[in-house]
C-alpha cells in the first residue's frame, strides 16, 4: 500500500505546505525553522486549504486520513467558516474519509470536534513531554488505521481512531 504525505503548517501570517502529496518513505523530520506556531489561528482556512489540496489529488478508491493539530482555537479565518468546512467534512466523510482533531488541553477538543463533525480527538500537555506523548498515541493510532486498511478490500472509515490506545 503506497501512502503519501501532505503536510500544511499554517498561522495568521502565513500558509504553506511542507509535504505536498509526497511518498511517505520520502519524509523526514522538520526543523523547528520549518515548523514554528506562532499568530492567530486561522483554523478554517487551513482545514479548507488542505482539504481542497487532498481531494484534488485523490480518487474515490483513496483511503484518505485527515489529522488536524492545532494550539489555538478558530480565530481569523477569511476564506472559510464554520458551516462551509461542516459541510466539507460531511461530505468527506460520506466518501470514507477519516478525521482527526488534535489540541492542547488549553481548548475546549471535544467540544471543537463535535462542532466540526469529527468523531476522533485528542487533547494534550502543551509541554515537551506532552507533546512527544502526542505524537507517539497519534502514531500508533495511525499504525492500527494503516493494519484496518491492509485487513479490507474496501474503503473503510475509522471511527475511534485513538481509542485502544493506552498510555
Amino acid at each position: 500500500m503506497e501512502q503519501h504525505v501532505t503536510l500544511l503548517t499554517f498561522d495568521s501570517n502565513h500558509c504553506r505546505f511542507i509535504y505536498d502529496n509526497v511518498l511517505a518513505t520520502k519524509t523526514r523530520k522538520l526543523s523547528p525553522k520549518e515548523y514554528n506556531p506562532c499568530g492567530g489561528t486561522p483554523l478554517y482556512d487551513a482545514i479548507g486549504t488542505g482539504i481542497a489540496k487532498l481531494n484534488a489529488q485523490t480518487t474515490s478508491e483513496d483511503n484518505v486520513l485527515v489529522t488536524i493539530i492545532t494550539d489555538g482555537e478558530e480565530n481569523c479565518s477569511q476564506e472559510y467558516n464554520l458551516q462551509m468546512i461542516q459541510t466539507l467534512i460531511a461530505k468527506l466523510k460520506a466518501q470514507n474519509w477519516t478525521f482527526s482533531l488534535i489540541g492542547t488541553d488549553a481548548l475546549d477538543v471535544e467540544g471543537m470536534a463535535g462542532q466540526l463533525h469529527i468523531d476522533n480527538h485528542l487533547s494534550f500537555c502543551q509541554d515537551e513531554d506532552g507533546t512527544r506523548e502526542m505524537f507517539r498515541r497519534e502514531r500508533r493510532a495511525r499504525g492500527r488505521f494503516n493494519e484496518a486498511l491492509c485487513s479490507m478490500a474496501a474503503p473503510m472509515a475509522m471511527t475511534d481512531y485513538f481509542k485502544d490506545d493506552e498510555k
